[in-house]
């Protein structure tokens, strides 16, 4: 395993190429972004331990609400021509040069790998984020525009984990997106981009807002 001391290295030199982060990253504790050949811890740039003991792992809501989103994806597309991916699977955003970890993300028909890697795909068509204090002003300004330039994405669903209240951006047109916000858990979201519907109830189910960040 990669030391705290290793990883704030890693995270204060100022260029890497894509093979080196790819290196390090297999020999990793924690996982990190790598934005136009930098490398950036999953919670930001650190500074100190304190830090560091943040990236151990995301909240309890945060594991919950992805793994019910990604439960119920994948039940729906058992027998279609989706694929489902959580967690480990990293993405390839090439016109940014940025591998980093969406929460959950779907693909129509097989999904297309960086350089072969079976870890790095390329081609979502559906992501979803459970947003975080700290990573929520990133996924909805600077990461979306980098998903952006994706040409298979379709659709973006933010998830706060903290309160009842989801984002679903869909794509209408080149260059123009349209939002729907939902508040109240006896509604449901449909998909615009795959057919897939599921409830507000059934994405927070076992949540507890109590026990937050």
């Amino acid at each position: 395993m990669r030391s705290q001391l290793t990883i704030m290295e890693a995270t204060q030199q100022k260029y890497y190429t894509p093979e080196e982060y790819l290196a390090l990253e297999e020999a990793a504790e924690y996982k990190s972004e790598y934005i136009n050949g930098r490398i950036v811890p999953m919670t930001g740039d650190i500074t100190d331990c304190e830090h560091i003991a943040s990236m151990a792992g995301g909240s309890t809501n945060h594991n919950q609400i992805a793994g019910n989103f990604y439960a119920e994806l994948n039940f729906a597309f058992k027998r279609l021509d989706y694929r489902v991916f959580m967690g480990d699977v990293r993405l390839w955003i090439s016109q940014q040069s940025i591998f980093t970890y969406p929460d959950v993300m779907v693909t129509a028909g097989e999904p297309e790998y960086y350089n072969d890697r079976t870890d790095t795909i390329t081609n979502p068509v559906v992501i979803i984020e459970v947003l975080s204090k700290s990573t929520k002003t990133y996924d909805t300004g600077e990461k979306f525009e980098a998903y952006r330039t994706i040409p298979t994405f379709q659709e973006y669903i933010l998830i706060d984990q903290t309160r009842i209240h989801i984002e679903q951006y869909s794509k209408t047109a080149n260059k123009r997106w349209s939002l729907c916000e939902y508040d109240e858990e006896d509604s449901a979201i449909a998909l615009s981009s795959v057919n897939f519907q599921i409830s507000l109830s059934d994405i927070y189910n076992k949540v507890r807002f109590e026990a937050q960040e």
